[in-house]
């Protein structure tokens, strides 16, 4: 896979002096994901593997949502017991959420990630955190995306271990989680021959947050922050990392930790390389 075949070769006939390989020719469908060549590029889709999810919830007809979150009481099917406003508990709810989300799935089959050629070897990541977002325990979500030049390469989404005390500890802990992300990263470019021409960059809408990863003053207010969330300061210093602010309305990362509206959903979507499949 890439542009230049003969670099392609050489590369092949390298591994197969030291291990046993087979050239199977351009890939179509990996480990779940398929393969699809665009004029530019290619676009990864997990297209067959959704279609297998869908028929086993049993939603392969189902109607498709312009996001997969904020459940609306439009969004539950009549017609099932799950319907009934009156019922609070906690697997009603989930079954909305989860219907919901099977629809959004349903309505983006023919999504996928694109990768493009890049001039730029530059890496950079997006951190965003929600603050005690989730209702039952009180924990944080933090979510981050790495980009190497113009393509998305890494991103994730996950509840935090512990609960944040300030709004500042839970963005800290989201740059903790990817600046080690960025780390491994930036290790294995380098491995592979292709090391990073700056530090990379990490981009915080949280300006307290920011300010931690330099000023060590802040630091005596902020003893609570377990340890090992200090090696991004560490970092900093050494100039392994930059770490910026952002504004929230240009925080590529807010998608992965709150609810949106349709339209911000959609062009944070769009800015993650995320596209339709030719036809």
């Amino acid at each position: 896979m890439g542009s230049d075949s003969s670099r392609v070769d050489g590369l092949v006939a390298q591994l197969a002096r030291t291990f046993k390989i087979r050239d199977m020719g351009p890939p179509s469908f990996f480990l779940g994901i398929e393969t699809m060549s665009l004029s530019d590029g290619i676009l990864l889709s997990q297209r067959r593997y959704i279609q297998d999810i869908l028929r086993r919830a049993g939603m392969v007809d189902c109607k498709s949502v312009s996001t997969p979150i904020s459940v609306a009481r439009s969004d539950v099917d009549d017609s099932t017991p799950f319907a009934d406003p009156t019922h609070t508990s906690p697997t009603t709810a989930d079954w909305a959420v989860m219907k919901r989300v099977l629809r959004y799935v349903k309505g983006t089959l023919g999504m996928g990630l694109c990768i493009r050629k890049s001039e730029s070897l530059a890496l950079h990541a997006f951190s965003d955190s929600d603050w005690a977002g989730n209702p039952d325990d009180r924990k944080s979500t933090s979510g981050f995306a790495v980009f190497l030049g113009s393509n998305l390469i890494a991103w994730s989404c996950r509840k935090q271990r512990t609960v944040a005390r300030s709004s500042t500890e839970a963005e800290y802990k989201a740059l903790a989680d990817v600046a080690t992300e960025v780390t491994w990263l930036v290790s294995l470019l380098r491995e592979i021959g292709f090391p990073p021409d700056s530090a990379p960059g990490l981009w915080c809408d949280n300006l307290g947050a920011t300010y931690l990863c330099a000023n060590p003053v802040f630091h005596a207010r902020t003893k609570h922050v377990e340890i090992d969330y200090h090696f991004v300061r560490d970092k900093v210093a050494k100039k392994e990392l930059q770490v910026h602010f952002i504004s929230t309305k240009d925080q590529l990362a807010d998608i992965f930790t709150k609810p949106l509206a349709s339209a911000r959903f959609s062009l944070l979507r769009d800015k993650l390389n995320i596209s339709n499949a030719p036809p």
